[in-house]
């Protein structure tokens, strides 16, 4: 049964994990693509991103989401500041 439980948790956090990263890399994406194109003048500002939803705690599964966060800052999904700030969200959980 432990074994079924921690399952679950790794599962949780590395979903959590994964929304959080895609989340922040559509937003980016999105305003790249917005400073791209120029604005209408009368156009209304979208309202803002929704925040992301905080990550399941769990304490074995650190090592886990850090090892997966580590590999999107080496394939240069992350930046320097993104793998930072994630990595003391993590590790501060």
């Amino acid at each position: 049964m432990p074994g079924l439980l921690r399952g679950i948790a790794r599962t949780a956090v590395i979903a959590g994990t994964a929304t959080t990263v895609s989340n922040r890399v559509s937003r980016r994406q999105g305003q790249r693509w917005a400073a791209q194109q120029p604005a209408p003048a009368a156009a209304p500002q979208p309202p803002p991103a929704p925040p992301a939803p905080p990550a399941p705690t769990g304490g074995p599964d650190r090592l886990t989401a850090l090892k997966q966060l580590a590999e999107l800052h080496d394939q240069g999904v992350l930046t320097d500041d993104e793998f930072n700030a994630e990595k003391a969200r993590i590790l501060a959980s």
